[in-house]
């Protein structure tokens, strides 16, 4: 079946979510698809975290539709989408800094044997399988007993994504993941990003920055004020053309003006 006729992982149709009498979010349709990038870019109070609270199961949607392999879906919390396969690894991390990386990449899902009082930790099988996970993804620890709080940020990203591969995650939604990384941590984290393209997830990276975006994505949804300004192939329109549409075209002309005046 060619990519044109694949049915998306994820898709929303009018999508619009209203808080009270705001309208955080209106009229908003886009997809990703099993080895894609979605890029998802604008400004403060564009609406990026409502679009993924309402992806990843957080809100629900107030208008419109949201659909799963293309049946109508209604998430009622975080957990029915994960069971869906739908992983949001946010900003902030929930990680434990003092916990070595394997406890850290089993949180809340670790392996045990034996039952009640007489149940362990399969400590062993943990570690071999966190280093084997992390491996796969490139990611080369020396060590995963060594606390994650020592790893640099873009390194914990990474290890959060290898996480959501290995419990089943069809859909990656990713937070920001390089917006407080310096160049070379967020260069570590888009290589992982497209790491995850490539092993046949759908990954939506949600971000302000479009020099961090344009290399890894295939399409790019722009929002501003909670409404979108287009969903862009990545053929059909260049970084500057998206720098420009993402910060506003002719608000930048006015500026310029008004400064050169100065």
């Amino acid at each position: 079946m060619s990519a044109a006729t694949t049915v998306p992982i994820l898709q929303v149709h009018g999508i619009g979510k209203v808080y009270g009498s705001v309208i955080a979010l209106s009229d908003v349709s886009t997809s990703v698809g099993a080895g894609e990038v979605l890029c998802v870019l604008g400004d403060n109070g564009a609406g990026k975290s409502t679009l993924l609270k309402i992806l990843a199961g957080v809100h629900p949607h107030s208008s419109g539709e949201l659909l799963l392999d293309g049946q109508t879906e209604h998430f009622t919390g975080p957990r029915q989408a994960l069971d869906a396969g739908i992983a949001t690894v946010y900003q902030d991390l929930a990680i434990v800094g003092l916990m070595p990386v394997w406890r850290n990449f089993f949180l809340g899902a670790e392996l045990s044997a034996g039952f009640g009082p007489f149940s362990r930790l399969r400590v062993a099988e943990m570690r071999a399988i966190t280093l084997e996970q992390l491996g796969r993804m490139g990611i080369d620890l020396r060590d995963v007993d060594q606390p994650i709080g020592t790893l640099s940020g873009g390194e914990r990203q990474s290890v959060a994504i290898a996480r959501a591969i290995y419990f089943g995650a069809r859909v990656v939604i990713l937070d920001e993941p390089t917006s407080a990384l310096g160049v070379k941590q967020a260069g570590v984290v888009l290589r992982y990003v497209a790491q995850a393209r490539d092993h046949g997830l759908g990954v939506v990276f949600v971000t302000h920055n479009p020099h961090h975006a344009y290399p890894v994505g295939d399409r790019f949804l722009v929002l501003n004020r909670g409404a979108s300004l287009g969903e862009f192939d990545k053929t059909g329109i260049r970084i500057d053309e998206l720098t420009r549409l993402m910060a506003g075209g002719a608000e930048l002309d006015s500026l310029a003006r008004e400064l050169e005046r100065g």
